[in-house]
Order: structure tokens, then C-alpha cells, then sequence
């Protein structure tokens, strides 16, 4: 999978100042798990608490936002998103406003999710 780089929109949507928000092409290519526990890699997370019970809203929700602030390699994307998952905590994720410009601009159905 590779992800949506900001030659191929034309704009540049920043996960933080100097980082583009990593969007996959689509959410059917988002194969993450959708239950048990998931260790994150440091380079999501530097807290030594990195994993995130899945059956918890709360942790899947935190975890989400992580791996969406923080990637910057479409395969972290493949691997810890799922694209389901993903369209129905939509709303409820707290993301920077990069992050969710990037996705929204690419993914028009998550505006209406």
C-alpha cells in the first residue's frame, strides 16, 4: 500500500509542523486488527505503556490517534488500522487538524461517518 504523499493531492495536510499526515489510498487497504491487545513500536509511542486492549473504547481510541499523528509509513497504517474501525470511531477521534484534513480530503465518506 502506499500512501497519499502531498505532490500526488497538490497540498501538504501536516500531521505537526514540517511532518505531512500519512493518508492510505483506501480504507479497504486497513487490515488492522480489531480485537485483543496491540503493542505499538516506539517509533508511535515513546510512553514505556504501549500497548492498548482493543475491547476498551477508550484504548482503541487512544491508540488510533496515535498511530494516525505519529506514522509516517503507510504500512504502520496497514497493520494497526483497520478501515471499518476506523470509519465508525471517526468523529470521535481527537486528531490535529492536519491529520484530519488529510484523511477527510482523501476519504470523503469519513466527513459523513
Amino acid at each position: 500500500m502506499q500512501a497519499v504523499s502531498p505532490t500526488a493531492t497538490g497540498v501538504a495536510f501536516l500531521a505537526r509542523p514540517g511532518r505531512p499526515a500519512v493518508v492510505a489510498r483506501t480504507l479497504a487497504e486497513l487490515g488492522g486488527p480489531t480485537r485483543g491487545v496491540v503493542e505499538l513500536p516506539v517509533r508511535l509511542m515513546w510512553n514505556a505503556e504501549r500497548t492498548f486492549d482493543l475491547g476498551d473504547p477508550d484504548q482503541l481510541l487512544w491508540m488510533y490517534e496515535n498511530v494516525l499523528r505519529e506514522t509516517t509509513r503507510a504500512e504502520d497504517l496497514r497493520a494497526l488500522i483497520n478501515g471499518r474501525t476506523l470509519r465508525r470511531v471517526w468523529r470521535l477521534l481527537n486528531l490535529p487538524r492536519g491529520v484530519r484534513q488529510a484523511w477527510e480530503s482523501r476519504h470523503r465518506g469519513l466527513r459523513a461517518a
